[in-house]
């Protein structure tokens, strides 16, 4: 039987050698799956000849066992496949969104969606934006391009009663306070409850998945089917996560009762998950010297993106992605030990995270804490906002947004197009029309022509077209990209000078804003001399191809840093000389010091992926079956009580005793054991005298 497997094992991985050459040959997967289900056979044989060495939890029917210690990639893809057939992440990004699947048995294979209808010229259609719109009654009509163009079609008249939302993301991000009551602002000022309208998105990328993968395999294909990851900016905090979660419930993707089923994965490292895949033919090298993709350094940065982008478009015969089953070329360059960056620069955020990748597995471990902030190509938006501002007057464009909020959008939708056009080495002007309603509105509103303001302005670079249309200069179109681009340069340096980010030997630009050839140059000429910044093909799928990649392999990140300090408020015996005066409480006789911060792990702390922190809670009384203990936070390491500056409440643990024997000792001990290891902070708890699971929950959305 042992020789049989042997030569079965080299025969299907060749065919499967081969598979990864042309997309998909029907005639070699046909016969490959033919040797593996007889692979599979063989297994079964000897695990029937050897049950009695079989691993307990495989015995009680368990299959989705995670080991604390480090287990290779296809030992979790095993894991996966018991469970799911196919993994689907979307990644919902503040401008544009779209997902991507991988059939568990074929986790080289990564299907985008189907093209969206719609789209602009020159753009890429391969996600859609992230727009929704709703009816006057409030229910949900469309997403994507058919509301944006929907929204553009009607009546002024009527548009007005139509709730239409982009750019919802950042909402998330920017609310200090965010709660499952958290409103969003339509177009038309209206406020609807966010979480009604992100379950709206991910309900609609649910079905139109569900729809793809039915259509392929010929009958209905059943959410429990299907493994959801859904991508999150890496500076999230949790209750940001957890209102994704929310919402994906809210949407039918998981419950509460089967949570598994959903992974949030975070943007950065989702990125550094594929981009450890690379070919050499799949990266743009700005720091090379030779030619990369049919380009030199002597060419442009934009002309070289724009080269390497025209050959992936004519090479492609489909929307299916094969990766590479082990390490890509890159990291032939690569030594035990070496350090790699991963900048995210999206349409709301920029996140950052450092990696180091462990060989010859190729596992990953987070050297410093994901960091970031808002400097996402909004900002470029918000720039041009406040040009419009300054020559027109601020009064004005607010109550054309108002009233007008149909035109404002096509105004935008004008800008994002010259936007993208903006490049260093440009010489000639760009042209922004503007909408007939934007001009016959100003000159209602002010009583002169659109060409007047523009001569009072004082603004010289910005020249009106007898076309009716705003004629910039590239200088003030890239004066627009400056403070944003600075931002991200700067914070960039703050991380390159930390002790844990030396050494650093590539630096990948990933997101929609890499596009950007501005962008692009002013991260080479800032940290050329320190590493090689490198850009993947197909830039804005990067972080979705990678969290398709996370889905089917959720253990490849091993080690992480904690964002911030968590722990919680208790007692301690107070201690003469080290604890404050007005900390002293006497109960019973005894001496205490109230609000001592009990720490769980501290800010930018290495931890593994399934370590634990464990400490035990005593009910107050046997009757009680609720526990419920606040849940502190702070940015700093040294936290010695929860009323300092800077320590917030930020959640709570809830241990629910209910159904839990109660015929126990008077004083019973919950043993709760938290995980910080993962994308979400995770929670379980055993009753020691019986050692039965106690429910657990960390909220951080209702406290």
């Amino acid at each position: 039987m042992r020789w049989l497997w042997n030569l079965l094992s080299f025969l299907a991985d060749l065919l499967q050698q081969e598979n990864r050459v042309a997309v998909c040959k029907k005639p070699v997967l046909s016969y490959s799956f033919c040797l593996l289900t007889l692979k599979n056979l063989c297994l079964l044989s000897d695990a029937v000849s050897t049950s009695a060495y079989s691993s307990p939890a495989k015995s009680l029917g368990d299959p989705g066992i995670t080991p604390l210690s480090p287990s290779h990639i296809v030992v979790r893809n095993d894991a996966v496949e018991q469970l799911f057939l196919v993994v689907v992440a979307i990644d919902f990004g503040t401008t544009s969104s779209g997902y991507a699947y991988s059939f568990t048995k074929e986790p080289e294979c990564i299907h985008v969606m189907r093209r969206w209808e719609g789209g602009d010229p020159g753009v890429s259609n391969q996600k859609t934006p992230t727009t929704i719109l709703l009816t006057p009654e409030r229910k949900f009509h469309s997403f994507g391009y058919a509301a944006r163009d929907f929204y553009h079609d009607l009546d002024p008249t009527e548009s007005k009663h139509w709730l239409y939302f982009e750019k919802f993301k950042m909402k998330l991000h920017t609310t200090g306070n965010l709660t499952m009551e958290t409103d969003l602002t339509a177009a038309n000022g209206k406020k609807v409850k966010a979480l009604e309208i992100f379950a709206y998105a991910l309900q609609f990328f649910k079905e139109q998945a569900l729809k793809e993968l039915s259509d392929q395999g010929g009958s209905d294909f059943e959410n429990t089917e299907v493994r959801w990851v859904i991508t999150v900016p890496a500076i999230w905090k949790q209750p940001a996560k957890q209102f994704m979660r929310q919402a994906a419930y809210k949407a039918g993707m998981a419950s509460p009762e089967n949570p598994e089923q959903l992974i949030i994965a975070l943007e950065p490292e989702a990125a550094s998950i594929y981009c450890r895949k690379l070919r050499l033919h799949q990266m743009i090298d700005l720091s090379s010297r030779a030619p990369v993709n049919g380009y030199s350094p002597s060419d442009t940065i934009g002309t070289g993106f724009t080269q390497a982008k025209e050959h992936v478009r004519r090479n492609r015969q489909s929307r299916t992605f094969l990766v590479e089953n082990v390490i890509g070329e890159i990291w032939s360059e690569l030594e035990e030990g070496d350090r790699y960056i991963v900048v995210d620069s999206g349409g709301g955020t920029v996140d950052m995270t450092v990696h180091q990748i462990r060989l010859p597995e190729g596992h990953l471990k987070e050297l410093y804490k994901a960091t970031g902030g808002p400097y996402g190509s909004l900002g470029v938006d918000y720039e041009f906002e406040k040009l419009l501002c300054k020559i027109f007057g601020e009064d004005f464009i607010e109550q054309f947004k108002i009233k007008r909020p149909a035109a404002w959008v096509d105004l935008m939708i004008a800008f994002e197009s010259r936007k993208r056009a903006a490049a260093p080495d440009r010489t000639n002007p760009l042209n922004i029309t503007l909408p007939f309603s934007f001009i016959d509105y100003y000159k209602k509103f002010r009583g002169h022509s659109v060409e007047h303001a523009l001569r009072k302005s004082n603004v010289d670079f910005v020249k009106w077209s007898s076309q009716g249309m705003l004629r910039m200069s590239p200088d003030a179109m890239n004066a627009l990209f400056k403070p944003t681009i600075d931002q991200i340069v700067q914070h960039l340096s703050d991380v390159f000078d930390k002790p844990e980010v030396t050494n650093v030997k590539f630096l990948f630009l990933v997101g929609g804003f890499a596009e950007s050839p501005l962008l692009q140059q002013a991260v080479q000429s800032a940290f050329g001399s320190r590493c090689r910044v490198i850009i993947p093909q197909d830039v804005g799928l990067t972080i979705l191809k990678g969290a398709v990649l996370f889905g089917l392999d959720p253990a490849v990140i091993k080690v992480r840093r904690s964002p911030l300090t968590y722990g919680v408020g208790v007692l301690n015996r107070f201690v003469e000389g080290k604890h404050p005066p007005e900390k002293l409480l006497i109960k019973d006789g005894t001496r205490w010091c109230t609000d001592v911060f009990d720490k769980f792990i501290s800010a930018d702390q290495s931890v593994a992926l399934g370590e634990t922190v464990t400490r035990s809670y005593t009910p107050a009384k046997p009757s009680q079956l609720v526990i419920v203990i606040n849940v502190y936070s702070s940015e700093q390491d040294n936290v010695s009580f929860i009323t300092e500056s800077g320590v917030k409440k930020c959640g709570t643990l809830r241990l629910d005793l209910t159904g839990t024997d109660a015929s126990v000792p008077n004083r019973r001990e919950i043993k709760t054991l938290m995980q910080f290891g993962d994308t979400e902070i995770k929670a379980m708890a055993i009753d020691v005298a019986t050692s039965k699971s106690v429910k657990v929950g960390i909220d951080f959305l209702n406290y």
